[in-house]
């Protein structure tokens, strides 16, 4: 019996906005988060010169596994072998390599309410059981260290995500030892999602390595790298998994495409550049909670990291996919209804990304603090 699989419904709504686009609309995209800046010059240099000298056969490059075994070490004070990073064609791959190189179908995976999307379906994929623990702003719309010891029966995983999305939220230190030491006890798996580490406005982000160093870890260079098109992430595999999540990696995938992966060993050297990207969604970030009481929304996630604002719009609709529709062919602002990221509350939700370059930022500011506040009006 195959797995029942939900639309991701901002995909949909993006594209109406790219048939209105193609129409002659204005269009400001806030529905996905994707950086608009490019990926480092010296990895696009890089990619000029391998396509003129390389045939692009099947490859793993060592040199890209030993830098980000280096990157742990140095910006985490943690310890890998190069052999225990798996390259991927991005974090959804890892993903799939995680789950099923740690468990069998039937296993229960917790993981917050509201989450990634993606979470939820892969997991159901694989004929999983997806465990959605509500996580609401009691809870700081992250997953606990008590709500695991509580949880009955425990879970045979959980996934934990810091920075998160869809709310931005990041995970104490503190807490993330906390989580880890439940799991130990519980003798549950951890596999954490970093695809948004680097990108923080209070704080740097602690991989999970730290207090877990069996956990997987799952990341990637769409974030921030600024590399979402070139598809390149990986995943960490504690040593006791490294062979199944290379049997999968090399069967479901082959390999992550060769021109990626020799821009990617060139991206960690323009850290000055991907710095500059950061400050360029700081700024948007201090524009968007600027604007967010003229729009009336006042109960927002606080947002710690990533380039997320999960904002509550119970006051104004019970229907997020119809609303962020609404919003798109009456504004040409495109945004993501919460319903993606939670299937129970969702539909009073809805998501905004500032990953756009801050003009956008400014002119959707412009078109939408008059639409909400007519829709406060009506």
């Amino acid at each position: 019996m195959t797995a029942l699989i939900e639309p991701f419904r901002a995909m949909q709504i993006s594209l109406r906005a790219h048939e209105l686009a193609a129409q002659g609309r204005r269009i400001i995209h806030m529905e996905f988060g994707q950086p608009s800046t490019s990926a480092p010059a010296a990895a696009i240099a890089a990619a000029h010169r391998v396509l003129d000298s390389d045939a692009l056969g099947y490859w793993e490059s060592r040199p890209l596994k030993e830098r980000i075994a280096r990157h742990y070490a140095e910006t985490q004070g943690v310890t890998i072998q190069p052999e225990q990073v798996i390259l991927t064609s991005g974090a959804s791959p890892a993903l799939v390599l995680a789950l099923s190189s740690a468990l069998a179908p039937g296993a229960r995976v917790a993981m917050a309410r509201p989450g990634y999307v993606a979470y939820r379906n892969t997991v159901r994929t694989l004929h999983m059981e997806a465990v959605e623990l509500p996580c609401g702003a009691e809870e700081g719309y992250q997953i606990s260290a008590a709500a695991l010891a509580a949880l009955e029966p425990a879970p045979d995983a959980v996934i934990v995500a810091s920075p998160a999305n869809p709310t931005g939220t990041i995970i104490p230190a503190a807490e993330l030892a906390a989580i880890a030491q439940v799991c130990r006890a519980r003798g549950i798996r951890i596999i954490s999602d970093e695809i948004y580490h680097g990108l923080s406005y209070t704080g740097p982000t602690e991989t999970m390595l730290v207090h877990a160093p069996d956990a997987l870890v799952v990341n990637s260079f769409s974030k921030y790298f600024s590399m979402p098109g070139w598809r390149l992430g990986w995943l960490v595999a504690p040593e006791d998994l490294v062979d199944a999540a290379y049997a999968r990696m090399s069967n479901l995938f082959l390999t992550p495409h060769v021109l990626s992966q020799h821009a990617g060993l060139l991206a960690f050297d323009g850290k000055d550049e991907l710095e500059g990207h950061i400050a360029t969604y700081a700024k948007n970030r201090e524009l968007m909670l600027a604007a967010l009481p003229a729009m009336g929304l006042a109960r927002i996630a606080p947002p710690d990291g990533a380039f997320y604002i999960w904002a509550d719009i119970a006051h104004l609709t019970d229907d997020s996919i119809a609303f962020c529709t609404r919003l798109l062919e009456d504004t040409g602002v495109c945004t993501a209804p919460g319903a993606d990221f939670d299937p129970v509350d969702g539909h009073r939700f809805m998501r905004f990304s500032f990953a756009v370059s801050t003009a956008l930022v400014e002119e959707a500011i412009a078109l939408m603090v008059p639409w909400f506040e007519a829709q406060a009006r009506r």
